[in-house]
Protein backbone atom coordinates (compact mmCIF):
# COMPACT_ATOMS: atom_id res chain seq x y z
CA UNK A 1 0.00 0.00 0.00
CA UNK A 2 1.39 3.48 -0.78
CA UNK A 3 2.77 5.25 2.07
CA UNK A 4 0.39 8.32 1.34
CA UNK A 5 -1.96 5.82 3.58
CA UNK A 6 -2.36 4.75 6.63
CA UNK A 7 -4.47 3.72 8.98
CA UNK A 8 -4.65 5.90 12.17
CA UNK A 9 -7.82 4.21 13.55
CA UNK A 10 -8.64 0.65 13.42
CA UNK A 11 -11.05 -0.64 10.74
CA UNK A 12 -14.60 -1.30 12.03
CA UNK A 13 -16.26 -4.77 10.95
CA UNK A 14 -19.09 -6.48 11.53
CA UNK A 15 -21.15 -10.09 9.48
CA UNK A 16 -24.59 -9.09 10.71
CA UNK A 17 -24.94 -5.29 10.87
CA UNK A 18 -22.81 -2.07 11.04
CA UNK A 19 -23.94 1.62 12.02
CA UNK A 20 -21.58 4.77 12.17
CA UNK A 21 -22.80 8.16 12.87
CA UNK A 22 -21.01 11.50 13.97
CA UNK A 23 -21.73 11.00 17.98
CA UNK A 24 -20.44 7.75 20.14
CA UNK A 25 -24.03 8.08 22.23
CA UNK A 26 -25.89 8.23 18.99
CA UNK A 27 -23.88 4.86 17.64
CA UNK A 28 -24.82 3.00 20.55
CA UNK A 29 -28.41 3.90 20.28
CA UNK A 30 -28.20 2.65 16.60
CA UNK A 31 -26.37 -0.67 17.60
CA UNK A 32 -29.00 -1.05 19.84
CA UNK A 33 -31.47 -1.43 17.62
CA UNK A 34 -29.74 -3.28 15.01
CA UNK A 35 -28.53 -5.85 17.63
CA UNK A 36 -32.08 -7.01 18.10
CA UNK A 37 -32.43 -7.52 14.63
CA UNK A 38 -33.99 -4.00 13.92
CA UNK A 39 -33.95 -2.26 10.84
CA UNK A 40 -31.28 0.18 8.79
CA UNK A 41 -34.14 3.00 9.31
CA UNK A 42 -35.12 2.31 12.19
CA UNK A 43 -31.98 2.62 13.63
CA UNK A 44 -30.72 6.07 12.25
CA UNK A 45 -33.91 7.75 12.87
CA UNK A 46 -33.29 6.90 16.71
CA UNK A 47 -29.78 7.86 15.92
CA UNK A 48 -30.70 11.10 14.44
CA UNK A 49 -33.24 11.57 17.72
CA UNK A 50 -30.43 11.50 20.13
CA UNK A 51 -27.91 13.47 17.80
CA UNK A 52 -31.02 15.99 18.23
CA UNK A 53 -29.96 16.37 21.82
CA UNK A 54 -26.89 16.05 21.83
CA UNK A 55 -25.32 17.92 18.64
CA UNK A 56 -27.36 20.55 19.82
CA UNK A 57 -25.66 22.94 17.24
CA UNK A 58 -25.53 20.39 14.30
CA UNK A 59 -29.06 19.10 14.52
CA UNK A 60 -32.34 18.98 16.02
CA UNK A 61 -36.22 19.26 15.32
CA UNK A 62 -35.78 22.64 13.65
CA UNK A 63 -33.60 21.41 10.78
CA UNK A 64 -34.09 19.39 7.60
CA UNK A 65 -32.47 16.29 6.66
CA UNK A 66 -32.27 13.97 3.27
CA UNK A 67 -32.03 9.62 3.02
CA UNK A 68 -31.31 7.52 1.04
CA UNK A 69 -32.69 3.84 1.82
CA UNK A 70 -32.06 0.72 0.25
CA UNK A 71 -34.53 -2.16 0.81
CA UNK A 72 -33.05 -5.78 0.17
CA UNK A 73 -36.67 -7.66 -0.40
CA UNK A 74 -37.28 -5.32 -3.51
CA UNK A 75 -33.55 -4.18 -4.29
CA UNK A 76 -34.95 -0.83 -4.73
CA UNK A 77 -33.31 2.50 -3.74
CA UNK A 78 -35.60 5.70 -3.17
CA UNK A 79 -34.01 8.99 -1.67
CA UNK A 80 -36.18 11.19 0.62
CA UNK A 81 -36.18 14.91 0.30
CA UNK A 82 -37.09 16.75 4.15
CA UNK A 83 -36.20 19.97 3.11
CA UNK A 84 -38.14 22.99 4.08
CA UNK A 85 -39.65 25.78 1.92
CA UNK A 86 -39.98 29.11 2.68
CA UNK A 87 -42.98 30.49 4.00
CA UNK A 88 -45.94 31.50 1.93
CA UNK A 89 -45.39 35.25 2.50
CA UNK A 90 -41.71 35.30 1.98
CA UNK A 91 -40.39 37.43 -1.15
CA UNK A 92 -38.40 39.29 -2.56
CA UNK A 93 -40.59 42.29 -2.43
CA UNK A 94 -41.88 41.70 1.53
CA UNK A 95 -38.18 41.55 2.30
CA UNK A 96 -36.95 44.49 0.39
CA UNK A 97 -39.74 46.47 2.22
CA UNK A 98 -38.50 45.30 5.70
CA UNK A 99 -34.94 46.69 4.35
CA UNK A 100 -33.24 42.94 3.87
CA UNK A 101 -31.34 43.27 0.78
CA UNK A 102 -29.28 40.03 1.61
CA UNK A 103 -30.31 36.90 3.34
CA UNK A 104 -28.88 37.42 7.39
CA UNK A 105 -26.87 34.94 8.95
CA UNK A 106 -29.13 34.54 11.33
CA UNK A 107 -32.84 35.87 12.93
CA UNK A 108 -36.14 34.71 12.12
CA UNK A 109 -35.62 35.58 8.19
CA UNK A 110 -33.25 33.52 7.56
CA UNK A 111 -35.65 30.57 8.53
CA UNK A 112 -37.24 28.31 6.60
CA UNK A 113 -39.76 25.60 7.42
CA UNK A 114 -38.03 22.60 9.18
CA UNK A 115 -38.38 19.43 7.49
CA UNK A 116 -37.02 16.75 10.06
CA UNK A 117 -39.84 15.84 12.12
CA UNK A 118 -41.93 15.20 9.09
CA UNK A 119 -38.38 13.03 7.49
CA UNK A 120 -38.26 11.08 10.70
CA UNK A 121 -42.06 9.99 10.15
CA UNK A 122 -42.28 9.39 6.46
CA UNK A 123 -38.99 7.18 7.05
CA UNK A 124 -40.19 4.84 10.14
CA UNK A 125 -44.26 4.78 7.57
CA UNK A 126 -42.78 3.73 4.47
CA UNK A 127 -40.56 1.09 5.89
CA UNK A 128 -43.43 -0.19 8.24
CA UNK A 129 -41.03 0.55 10.93
CA UNK A 130 -41.78 1.54 14.56
CA UNK A 131 -43.32 5.04 15.81
CA UNK A 132 -41.33 7.61 17.03
CA UNK A 133 -43.28 7.30 20.13
CA UNK A 134 -40.87 4.26 20.88
CA UNK A 135 -38.19 5.25 19.32
CA UNK A 136 -37.73 8.80 21.05
CA UNK A 137 -37.22 7.83 25.07
CA UNK A 138 -33.38 7.77 24.95
CA UNK A 139 -33.32 11.48 23.13
CA UNK A 140 -35.81 12.76 26.01
CA UNK A 141 -33.75 11.09 28.66
CA UNK A 142 -30.16 12.74 27.65
CA UNK A 143 -32.38 15.94 27.10
CA UNK A 144 -33.65 15.93 30.98
CA UNK A 145 -31.21 13.98 32.50
CA UNK A 146 -28.14 15.57 30.51
CA UNK A 147 -25.22 14.90 28.81
CA UNK A 148 -21.40 15.96 28.68
CA UNK A 149 -19.94 19.22 26.61
CA UNK A 150 -17.07 18.25 24.09
CA UNK A 151 -14.62 20.53 22.35
CA UNK A 152 -16.48 21.04 19.17
CA UNK A 153 -20.11 22.15 20.95
CA UNK A 154 -17.86 24.09 23.56
CA UNK A 155 -16.65 25.88 20.30
CA UNK A 156 -19.93 26.30 18.49
CA UNK A 157 -21.10 27.79 21.93
CA UNK A 158 -18.40 30.45 22.44
CA UNK A 159 -18.62 31.47 18.48
CA UNK A 160 -22.37 32.25 18.83
CA UNK A 161 -21.94 33.84 22.42
CA UNK A 162 -23.54 36.81 21.56
CA UNK A 163 -26.58 35.29 19.66
CA UNK A 164 -27.22 32.55 22.60
CA UNK A 165 -27.14 35.33 25.11
CA UNK A 166 -29.93 37.20 23.51
CA UNK A 167 -32.18 34.18 24.20
CA UNK A 168 -33.04 33.77 28.42
CA UNK A 169 -33.87 30.02 27.92
CA UNK A 170 -31.18 29.75 25.68
CA UNK A 171 -28.70 31.20 27.48
CA UNK A 172 -29.57 29.50 30.57
CA UNK A 173 -28.75 26.19 28.96
CA UNK A 174 -25.71 26.88 27.11
CA UNK A 175 -24.01 29.92 29.05
CA UNK A 176 -24.90 29.04 32.30
CA UNK A 177 -24.13 32.15 34.69
CA UNK A 178 -22.95 33.76 31.07
CA UNK A 179 -20.20 31.60 30.78
CA UNK A 180 -20.13 28.43 28.52
CA UNK A 181 -19.50 25.09 29.95
CA UNK A 182 -16.43 23.37 30.31
CA UNK A 183 -15.52 19.29 29.23
CA UNK A 184 -17.33 17.71 30.90
CA UNK A 185 -20.30 19.70 32.26
CA UNK A 186 -23.84 18.36 32.70
CA UNK A 187 -25.79 20.09 29.88
CA UNK A 188 -29.77 19.82 30.51
CA UNK A 189 -32.51 21.10 28.38
CA UNK A 190 -35.66 20.80 29.92
CA UNK A 191 -38.24 22.31 27.58
CA UNK A 192 -36.44 20.41 24.62
CA UNK A 193 -37.48 17.07 26.83
CA UNK A 194 -40.83 18.49 27.05
CA UNK A 195 -41.24 19.35 23.18
CA UNK A 196 -39.95 15.69 22.27
CA UNK A 197 -42.35 14.01 24.71
CA UNK A 198 -45.40 16.09 23.02
CA UNK A 199 -43.91 14.47 19.80
CA UNK A 200 -43.96 11.04 21.60
CA UNK A 201 -47.49 11.52 22.56
CA UNK A 202 -49.07 13.15 19.47
CA UNK A 203 -46.49 12.83 16.90
CA UNK A 204 -45.24 15.27 13.95
CA UNK A 205 -48.44 17.06 14.23
CA UNK A 206 -47.29 18.50 17.56
CA UNK A 207 -45.49 20.60 15.81
CA UNK A 208 -47.20 20.85 12.00
CA UNK A 209 -50.44 21.69 13.40
CA UNK A 210 -50.27 21.38 17.12
CA UNK A 211 -48.93 23.38 19.91
CA UNK A 212 -45.38 23.39 18.99
CA UNK A 213 -46.11 25.22 15.68
CA UNK A 214 -48.50 27.54 17.43
CA UNK A 215 -45.35 28.66 19.54
CA UNK A 216 -43.14 28.94 16.40
CA UNK A 217 -45.75 31.06 14.58
CA UNK A 218 -46.14 33.38 17.69
CA UNK A 219 -42.72 34.16 18.22
CA UNK A 220 -41.94 34.71 14.45
CA UNK A 221 -44.72 37.00 15.01
CA UNK A 222 -43.01 38.46 17.84
CA UNK A 223 -39.73 39.02 15.45
CA UNK A 224 -41.89 40.35 12.59
CA UNK A 225 -41.18 37.34 10.89
CA UNK A 226 -43.27 35.99 8.03
CA UNK A 227 -44.05 32.23 9.05
CA UNK A 228 -48.20 31.09 8.92
CA UNK A 229 -49.67 28.10 10.46
CA UNK A 230 -50.64 27.13 6.67
CA UNK A 231 -46.96 26.69 5.93
CA UNK A 232 -46.25 23.82 8.46
CA UNK A 233 -49.28 22.58 7.73
CA UNK A 234 -49.20 22.82 4.16
CA UNK A 235 -45.37 21.16 4.41
CA UNK A 236 -45.14 17.47 2.96
CA UNK A 237 -41.83 15.59 2.20
CA UNK A 238 -41.27 14.36 -1.59
CA UNK A 239 -39.96 10.62 -2.35
CA UNK A 240 -37.62 10.60 -5.46
CA UNK A 241 -35.65 8.68 -7.76
CA UNK A 242 -31.81 9.01 -6.40
CA UNK A 243 -29.48 11.24 -9.78
CA UNK A 244 -27.08 8.51 -10.87
CA UNK A 245 -23.88 8.53 -13.19
CA UNK A 246 -21.63 6.18 -13.73
CA UNK A 247 -17.63 6.07 -12.27
CA UNK A 248 -15.27 3.15 -13.35
CA UNK A 249 -18.30 0.74 -13.61
CA UNK A 250 -20.27 1.53 -10.55
CA UNK A 251 -23.21 3.69 -9.92
CA UNK A 252 -23.11 6.52 -7.85
CA UNK A 253 -26.48 7.45 -6.18
CA UNK A 254 -27.70 10.84 -4.92
CA UNK A 255 -29.86 13.11 -4.00
CA UNK A 256 -31.46 15.33 -6.77
CA UNK A 257 -31.55 18.68 -6.57
CA UNK A 258 -31.85 20.69 -4.65
CA UNK A 259 -28.84 19.35 -2.96
CA UNK A 260 -25.58 19.82 -4.81
CA UNK A 261 -25.43 15.76 -5.36
CA UNK A 262 -25.23 16.89 -8.82
CA UNK A 263 -21.93 18.36 -8.21
CA UNK A 264 -20.44 15.30 -7.16
CA UNK A 265 -21.72 13.27 -10.09
CA UNK A 266 -20.23 15.96 -12.46
CA UNK A 267 -16.92 15.60 -10.82
CA UNK A 268 -16.96 11.71 -11.46
CA UNK A 269 -18.07 12.30 -14.78
CA UNK A 270 -15.08 14.64 -15.71
CA UNK A 271 -12.36 12.47 -14.10
CA UNK A 272 -13.65 8.88 -15.81
CA UNK A 273 -12.49 10.60 -18.94
CA UNK A 274 -9.46 8.38 -20.84
CA UNK A 275 -7.34 11.41 -20.28
CA UNK A 276 -7.73 11.32 -16.87
CA UNK A 277 -6.24 8.13 -15.74
CA UNK A 278 -6.13 7.99 -11.73
CA UNK A 279 -4.80 4.71 -11.28
CA UNK A 280 -1.41 6.33 -12.72
CA UNK A 281 -0.70 9.03 -10.48
CA UNK A 282 0.61 8.83 -7.44
CA UNK A 283 -1.56 9.27 -4.45
CA UNK A 284 -1.21 12.45 -2.61
CA UNK A 285 0.59 13.76 -5.29
CA UNK A 286 0.63 17.47 -6.90
CA UNK A 287 -0.51 15.77 -10.34
CA UNK A 288 -3.51 13.89 -9.02
CA UNK A 289 -4.39 16.80 -6.18
CA UNK A 290 -4.55 20.13 -9.15
CA UNK A 291 -6.74 17.77 -11.33
CA UNK A 292 -9.15 16.89 -8.83
CA UNK A 293 -9.34 20.77 -7.73
CA UNK A 294 -9.34 22.17 -10.97
CA UNK A 295 -12.36 19.91 -11.93
CA UNK A 296 -14.02 20.77 -8.66
CA UNK A 297 -13.71 24.25 -9.77
CA UNK A 298 -15.34 24.18 -13.37
CA UNK A 299 -18.60 21.72 -11.73
CA UNK A 300 -18.97 24.33 -8.84
CA UNK A 301 -19.40 27.22 -11.70
CA UNK A 302 -22.15 25.03 -13.49
CA UNK A 303 -23.67 23.80 -9.94
CA UNK A 304 -24.06 28.01 -8.72
CA UNK A 305 -25.75 28.52 -11.98
CA UNK A 306 -28.47 26.22 -12.36
CA UNK A 307 -28.62 23.84 -8.75
CA UNK A 308 -32.33 25.17 -7.18
CA UNK A 309 -35.83 24.20 -6.54
CA UNK A 310 -36.82 22.25 -9.60
CA UNK A 311 -40.24 22.82 -9.37
CA UNK A 312 -39.62 26.61 -9.77
CA UNK A 313 -36.34 26.04 -12.68
CA UNK A 314 -36.14 23.58 -14.87
CA UNK A 315 -32.54 21.94 -14.23
CA UNK A 316 -30.92 20.58 -17.43
CA UNK A 317 -29.55 17.53 -15.70
CA UNK A 318 -29.01 15.40 -18.86
CA UNK A 319 -26.72 18.04 -20.35
CA UNK A 320 -25.07 18.38 -17.38
CA UNK A 321 -24.17 14.89 -16.71
CA UNK A 322 -23.22 14.14 -20.36
CA UNK A 323 -20.16 13.29 -21.44
CA UNK A 324 -19.95 16.21 -24.21
CA UNK A 325 -20.40 18.42 -21.06
CA UNK A 326 -17.81 16.58 -19.25
CA UNK A 327 -15.12 16.88 -21.56
CA UNK A 328 -16.22 20.46 -22.30
CA UNK A 329 -15.39 21.09 -18.47
CA UNK A 330 -11.95 19.27 -18.66
CA UNK A 331 -10.74 20.87 -21.54
CA UNK A 332 -10.76 23.83 -19.35
CA UNK A 333 -8.18 22.27 -17.13
CA UNK A 334 -4.91 23.93 -17.44
CA UNK A 335 -1.24 23.52 -15.94
CA UNK A 336 -2.13 26.66 -13.81
CA UNK A 337 -4.56 26.92 -10.93
CA UNK A 338 -7.47 28.62 -12.36
CA UNK A 339 -9.34 31.48 -11.07
CA UNK A 340 -13.01 31.32 -11.36
CA UNK A 341 -15.04 34.04 -10.79
CA UNK A 342 -18.89 33.82 -10.97
CA UNK A 343 -21.98 35.55 -11.15
CA UNK A 344 -23.97 33.02 -8.77
CA UNK A 345 -22.43 32.30 -5.46
CA UNK A 346 -24.10 30.97 -2.19
CA UNK A 347 -23.76 31.91 1.00
CA UNK A 348 -20.44 30.56 3.22
CA UNK A 349 -21.14 27.75 5.87
CA UNK A 350 -22.64 24.67 6.58
CA UNK A 351 -20.40 22.86 8.36
CA UNK A 352 -22.51 21.87 11.01
CA UNK A 353 -24.17 19.04 10.19
CA UNK A 354 -24.71 14.93 11.14
CA UNK A 355 -24.13 12.71 8.94
CA UNK A 356 -24.65 8.34 9.39
CA UNK A 357 -24.95 5.18 7.74
CA UNK A 358 -26.09 1.72 8.52
CA UNK A 359 -26.64 -1.98 7.12
CA UNK A 360 -28.57 -4.54 9.17
CA UNK A 361 -29.17 -8.37 9.47
CA UNK A 362 -31.55 -8.34 6.55
CA UNK A 363 -29.28 -6.47 4.00
CA UNK A 364 -31.15 -2.76 4.33
CA UNK A 365 -28.45 0.18 3.45
CA UNK A 366 -29.43 3.78 4.25
CA UNK A 367 -27.86 6.78 4.80
CA UNK A 368 -29.23 10.09 6.42
CA UNK A 369 -27.83 13.71 7.03
CA UNK A 370 -29.36 16.13 8.71
CA UNK A 371 -28.48 19.83 9.72
CA UNK A 372 -29.41 23.10 11.12
CA UNK A 373 -26.84 24.64 8.38
CA UNK A 374 -24.77 26.50 10.98
CA UNK A 375 -23.61 27.08 14.41
CA UNK A 376 -27.37 26.91 16.13
CA UNK A 377 -28.44 27.35 12.78
CA UNK A 378 -30.85 30.82 12.89
CA UNK A 379 -30.18 31.37 16.76
CA UNK A 380 -33.26 31.83 17.04
CA UNK A 381 -34.87 29.40 20.08
CA UNK A 382 -38.15 29.30 19.79
CA UNK A 383 -39.25 29.96 24.30
CA UNK A 384 -40.43 27.22 26.21
CA UNK A 385 -39.77 24.55 23.23
CA UNK A 386 -35.95 24.14 23.20
CA UNK A 387 -35.71 23.82 19.51
CA UNK A 388 -33.21 26.20 17.44
CA UNK A 389 -34.46 26.94 14.05
CA UNK A 390 -32.19 26.24 11.41
CA UNK A 391 -31.07 28.87 8.76
CA UNK A 392 -31.21 27.20 5.87
CA UNK A 393 -33.14 30.01 3.64
CA UNK A 394 -28.80 31.22 3.44
CA UNK A 395 -29.49 29.02 0.42
CA UNK A 396 -31.50 31.68 -1.31
CA UNK A 397 -30.18 34.73 -3.07
CA UNK A 398 -31.80 38.07 -3.26
CA UNK A 399 -30.57 38.45 -6.56
CA UNK A 400 -33.66 38.68 -8.95
CA UNK A 401 -31.94 37.01 -11.55
CA UNK A 402 -30.54 34.21 -9.54
CA UNK A 403 -31.99 30.48 -9.94
CA UNK A 404 -32.22 30.26 -6.22
CA UNK A 405 -33.95 33.17 -5.87
CA UNK A 406 -36.10 34.01 -2.72
CA UNK A 407 -39.61 33.04 -3.79
CA UNK A 408 -42.66 31.53 -1.46
CA UNK A 409 -42.74 28.39 -0.70
CA UNK A 410 -39.79 27.51 -2.62
CA UNK A 411 -37.08 25.41 -1.56
CA UNK A 412 -33.52 26.73 -0.81
CA UNK A 413 -30.11 25.05 -2.09
CA UNK A 414 -28.84 22.53 -0.24
CA UNK A 415 -25.24 21.54 0.96
CA UNK A 416 -26.87 17.89 1.92
CA UNK A 417 -25.45 15.49 -0.01
CA UNK A 418 -25.85 11.29 0.43
CA UNK A 419 -23.87 9.16 -1.40
CA UNK A 420 -24.46 5.44 -2.24
CA UNK A 421 -22.18 3.53 -4.92
CA UNK A 422 -24.42 0.34 -6.43
CA UNK A 423 -22.48 -2.78 -7.97
CA UNK A 424 -25.00 -3.78 -10.52
CA UNK A 425 -28.90 -2.45 -8.70
CA UNK A 426 -27.18 -3.53 -5.00
CA UNK A 427 -25.13 -1.04 -2.30
CA UNK A 428 -21.19 -1.76 -2.63
CA UNK A 429 -20.23 1.66 -0.36
CA UNK A 430 -22.04 3.69 1.72
CA UNK A 431 -20.59 7.41 2.64
CA UNK A 432 -20.84 10.49 3.12
CA UNK A 433 -19.67 13.80 5.64
CA UNK A 434 -20.66 16.85 6.92
CA UNK A 435 -18.87 20.01 5.27
CA UNK A 436 -20.72 22.61 3.58
CA UNK A 437 -19.19 23.16 -0.37
CA UNK A 438 -16.53 20.55 1.31
CA UNK A 439 -18.88 17.92 0.88
CA UNK A 440 -18.54 16.79 -2.77
CA UNK A 441 -15.21 17.14 -2.27
CA UNK A 442 -14.38 14.92 0.80
CA UNK A 443 -16.53 12.29 -0.80
CA UNK A 444 -15.13 12.74 -3.91
CA UNK A 445 -12.03 12.10 -2.64
CA UNK A 446 -13.32 9.49 -0.43
CA UNK A 447 -14.19 7.40 -3.95
CA UNK A 448 -11.04 7.73 -5.43
CA UNK A 449 -9.09 6.49 -2.82
CA UNK A 450 -11.67 3.69 -2.66
CA UNK A 451 -12.74 2.20 -5.92
CA UNK A 452 -9.28 3.60 -8.11
CA UNK A 453 -6.88 3.03 -5.52
CA UNK A 454 -8.47 -0.04 -3.68
CA UNK A 455 -7.52 1.29 0.10
CA UNK A 456 -9.77 -0.09 2.92
CA UNK A 457 -12.50 2.34 4.21
CA UNK A 458 -10.97 3.53 7.17
CA UNK A 459 -7.78 3.98 5.55
CA UNK A 460 -9.90 6.09 2.87
CA UNK A 461 -11.28 8.45 5.48
CA UNK A 462 -8.39 9.12 7.02
CA UNK A 463 -5.81 9.93 4.08
CA UNK A 464 -4.87 13.71 4.27
CA UNK A 465 -7.71 15.47 2.30
CA UNK A 466 -7.91 19.10 0.55
CA UNK A 467 -10.59 21.60 0.84
CA UNK A 468 -11.04 24.39 -2.12
CA UNK A 469 -12.48 27.34 -0.82
CA UNK A 470 -14.99 29.90 -2.52
CA UNK A 471 -12.38 32.64 -2.56
CA UNK A 472 -9.93 30.59 -4.17
CA UNK A 473 -7.80 29.20 -0.86
CA UNK A 474 -6.56 25.64 -1.35
CA UNK A 475 -6.36 24.10 2.03
CA UNK A 476 -4.31 21.09 2.62
CA UNK A 477 -3.90 19.05 5.85
CA UNK A 478 0.14 19.16 6.60
CA UNK A 479 0.08 15.88 6.28
CA UNK A 480 0.66 15.97 2.18
CA UNK A 481 4.49 15.57 1.36
CA UNK A 482 5.90 18.88 1.04
CA UNK A 483 7.11 17.66 -2.44
CA UNK A 484 3.00 18.36 -3.08
CA UNK A 485 2.63 21.43 -1.44
CA UNK A 486 5.49 23.05 -3.44
CA UNK A 487 4.21 21.93 -6.85
CA UNK A 488 0.87 23.36 -6.33
CA UNK A 489 2.47 26.60 -5.06
CA UNK A 490 4.13 26.57 -7.75
CA UNK A 491 1.02 26.57 -9.97
CA UNK A 492 -0.90 29.09 -8.27
CA UNK A 493 -2.79 27.33 -5.80
CA UNK A 494 -3.22 29.79 -2.46
CA UNK A 495 -2.06 26.87 -0.24
CA UNK A 496 -3.04 27.45 3.24
CA UNK A 497 -2.17 24.34 5.53
CA UNK A 498 -3.82 22.87 7.80
CA UNK A 499 -3.27 20.63 11.21
CA UNK A 500 -3.04 16.58 10.30
CA UNK A 501 -6.57 16.20 10.67
CA UNK A 502 -8.42 19.30 10.64
CA UNK A 503 -12.17 19.58 11.79
CA UNK A 504 -12.25 21.99 8.42
CA UNK A 505 -12.27 18.80 6.14
CA UNK A 506 -15.46 17.35 7.93
CA UNK A 507 -16.25 14.46 9.52
CA UNK A 508 -16.31 11.39 6.86
CA UNK A 509 -17.94 8.04 7.34
CA UNK A 510 -18.14 4.91 5.29
CA UNK A 511 -19.25 1.40 4.73
CA UNK A 512 -18.31 -1.38 2.57
CA UNK A 513 -20.21 -4.00 1.51
CA UNK A 514 -18.45 -7.06 0.57
CA UNK A 515 -21.07 -10.01 -0.50
CA UNK A 516 -18.25 -12.44 -1.68
CA UNK A 517 -16.69 -12.63 1.94
CA UNK A 518 -20.50 -11.96 3.48
CA UNK A 519 -18.26 -8.76 5.70
CA UNK A 520 -19.06 -5.32 6.30
CA UNK A 521 -16.29 -2.92 7.03
CA UNK A 522 -16.31 0.79 8.18
CA UNK A 523 -14.85 3.74 8.51
CA UNK A 524 -15.41 6.76 10.92
CA UNK A 525 -13.52 9.73 10.97
CA UNK A 526 -11.49 11.01 13.71
CA UNK A 527 -11.72 14.62 12.86
CA UNK A 528 -14.96 14.96 14.64
CA UNK A 529 -16.25 12.81 16.52
CA UNK A 530 -17.45 9.64 14.56
CA UNK A 531 -17.46 6.12 15.44
CA UNK A 532 -19.25 3.66 14.93
CA UNK A 533 -19.96 -0.68 15.53
CA UNK A 534 -20.53 -3.52 13.86
CA UNK A 535 -21.26 -7.30 14.79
Amino acid sequence: MPEFFRNHRPLLTGSRWLVTADHPLAVQSAASILGDGGDAVEALVMANLVMAVVNPHMSGLGGDLFALVYRAENRQLRALDAAGFAPGKASLEVYLEKGIEEIPATGIHTCTVPGALAGWQALLDDYECPGLDTLIGQAIGFAREGFPAYGTLIEAIIKRRAQLAASPEAASIFLPGGQPPRVGDTIKQPSLADSLALVADQGPDSFYRGRLGEMLVDHSNELEGVFSPEDLSDYQVIWKQPLTSEYRGYTLATQPPPSQGLALLMQARMLELEQADLCSMKPGSAELVHLMVEAKKQVFGERDQYICDPAFYPIPLDYLLSSKKAKELAGRIGERAASLPCRYRFARGGEDTVYMTAVDEQGNAAVLIQSLFQEFGSCVMVPGTGIFLHNRGRGFSMNPKHPCRLEPRKRPYHTLQPLMVLDGDQPFLLLGTPGADGQTQTNMQMLVNLIDFGVDVQCAVDAPRWRSMPAGELLLENRFPQATIDHLSRQGHQIEQLTGFSPLMGSAQAIKIDRERQILTGGADGRRMASGLGN
